[in-house]
């Protein structure tokens, strides 16, 4: 096998270069993943923008799909040339975390460099690929702590079917069953991308009986439909809040899941939601956010704020990839584009400019 391989790095914000890097090597507890296909994500944005800070030089991306190319010594239960993929977020779950109940947020594999506390928790720190390790906008990628992460991909699903589960459709339905849905609620779902498209089947799964979704593009509303929303609102012509009291009757929303990340989305799904309800947080945010003391309640209305970091492992990764095999879910038509590696640069130029209708973008080496 060669020693070197193509590898989009993170230059300096506002810059990313295909460049050759060494493959890794592979440690007892390791997996050494070759990259079918990955994707770019909005975080990825991010981190292109400077807006999410990782080291100068790192590989970008956690997505990937692939087939494994070498096992650590410790590694059970996996074949070399098996289809795998690994979830955006692989912490340890051998963790005080990851056992708590919080394996996104386990910094232990950092204890031993001074990175984090001896307990062991530290902020998204489960999520490496593309922020702590080299990431999988690569040919390879190597896989840390693989018995736990590694997910085989059934016979008879393409890459593209399951490009959505090491993230996208994680956190989306994440996004949903942090919203506290029950069978008959209302739910508000707040920006149409691909994470809130995903939040917007997850709510149909839980058994929301009304779904209304909010966009500002006609195009992406569409698709919320196939996805499974009842109602569709654009923000730019309508009072989106105004629109869903009416529909409510005046009560609010049961939940609304918010799927942007900017202070005007977090609000609005805050006065959508009636006393009682659940806001369910998916948005990555890049400055302060301010609640509203009338849609708060000052406080005493009984809201319940839930924030998610997509979920990981290979148990997550086997249920959605269930769901995906039965029917109940297909998201293949969320990847619009098709892009070769070295030519990730044009790819980011146009899914960070949101043009010729991309939704999401399978990444060849």
């Amino acid at each position: 096998m060669a020693q070197m391989m193509k590898a989009a790095v993170l230059v300096e914000p506002g810059r990313i270069e295909v460049v050759d890097k060494p493959i890794p090597d592979v440690g007892p507890n390791d997996a050494l993943i070759r990259i079918t296909t990955t994707t770019i994500c909005g975080t990825d944005i991010h981190i292109l923008k400077g807006e999410y800070p990782v080291e100068k030089g790192l590989t970008i991306g956690h997505e990937p799909v692939g087939v494994i190319v070498k096992l650590g010594s410790a590694v059970k239960g996996y074949q070399e040339g098996q289809r795998v993929i690994a979830g955006a977020i692989c912490p340890d779950f051998n963790s005080y975390a990851a056992q708590d109940g919080a394996p996104s947020q386990d910094g232990s594999y950092l204890v031993p460099s001074g990175r984090c506390g001896c307990h062991g928790y530290k902020l998204t720190a489960g999520w490496r690929f593309g922020n702590l390790i080299d990431g999988s906008q690569a040919e390879y990628i190597l896989v840390p702590d693989a018995q736990g992460n590694l997910a085989p991909v059934p016979d008879g699903l393409t890459d593209e079917q399951v490009l959505m589960c090491p993230d996208i459709m994680s956190t989306g339905f994440a996004g949903a069953e942090n919203a506290n849905i029950r069978i008959g609620d209302t739910v508000v779902v707040f920006a149409q991308g691909p994470i809130g498209l995903c939040a917007t089947a997850g709510a149909r799964l839980k058994g929301a009986s009304t779904i209304i979704t909010v966009d500002g593009n006609d195009d992406r509303l569409a698709v919320s439909r196939k996805m499974g929303a009842d109602v569709t609102l654009n923000f730019k012509t309508q009072d989106v809040v105004a629109e869903v009291l009416k529909i409510t009757g005046g009560k609010g929303a049961d939940s609304a899941i918010e799927a942007l990340g900017t202070q005007g989305t977090f609000e609005n799904a805050l006065r959508c939601i009636r006393p009682g309800g659940t806001l369910s947080s998916l948005g990555v945010y890049s400055s302060d956010l301010k609640i509203p003391l009338d849609a708060f309640g000052a406080g005493l209305g009984d809201h319940r704020i839930n924030t998610a970091l997509c979920p990981g492992g290979k148990e997550r990764l086997r249920r959605l990839m269930a769901v995906i095999s039965s029917g109940r879910v297909d998201l293949k038509p969320l990847v619009t584009h098709e892009y070769k590696l070295e030519d990730i640069v044009a790819a980011y130029d146009l899914f960070s400019n949101q043009r010729d209708g991309v939704l999401k973008i399978a990444v060849k080496p």
